[in-house]
Order: C-alpha cells, then sequence, then structure tokens
C-alpha cells in the first residue's frame, strides 16, 4: 500500500474547509498516510451503539472521532487566526530544512 505525503504534524491546529463540520477548528491527533486522512480533535464525529459486555453490562452508544480527507482541511496561521494556509519547506543558513506558511504569495516562517 502507498503511504501519501502529508506535510501537517500531530499538534497542528487545522480548520475544516468543506463539509459537515466546515468552519470548525481543531488539533491534528492523528495522521493516516495509508488512507490519505487525518483525525481532527472534535471534527466528523459519529456515534457507534456497543452491544452489552461483561465489563460494560449496560453497553450503549460511544462518540467516536473519525478521520477527515486531508484535502479538507487547511493549516490556520497563528498570526490571522482565521484564514487557512499551505505549507512550504525553506532551507535556513544553517542548512536546517523548516516549514512555512504560502500564502496571497508571501512567506512567513512558523
Amino acid at each position: 500500500m502507498t503511504k501519501f505525503n502529508v506535510k501537517l504534524k500531530v499538534g497542528d491546529e487545522v480548520m475544516v474547509r468543506r463539509g459537515k463540520d466546515k468552519g470548525k477548528t481543531g488539533k491534528v491527533v492523528a495522521i493516516h498516510r495509508e488512507i490519505n486522512k487525518v483525525t481532527v480533535e472534535g471534527v466528523n464525529i459519529a456515534k457507534k451503539h456497543r452491544k452489552p459486555t461483561k465489563t460494560q453490562p449496560k453497553g450503549g452508544m460511544v462518540e467516536l472521532t473519525k478521520p477527515v480527507w486531508v484535502a479538507s482541511v487547511g493549516l490556520v496561521n497563528p498570526t490571522d487566526k482565521k484564514k487557512t494556509a499551505r505549507i512550504g519547506y525553506k532551507i535556513d543558513k544553517n542548512g536546517e530544512k523548516k516549514r512555512v506558511y504560502i500564502q496571497a504569495g508571501r512567506k512567513e516562517v512558523k
């Protein structure tokens, strides 16, 4: 199975661009490179019915956070909180690779 190149990292704050949760923001909890999806805290919550077991004799409904397509989320730029940005890379003077925001033709170092 191929692994997709995802430029997001766990802990990044992202905003949902489309779908039922459009406009919501949250932190990336997990990245699923095999299926090109990310799990975002508080977004795409689904309810699942659980059968009664010995540990949970009553059973009941459990809320689960399901993954969202990477293309449906955008990184939130901390300077202007509302806009979502694309991510690029820049090599600094020391030869270290840094992530930068690409937005409206300008780059802002993270």
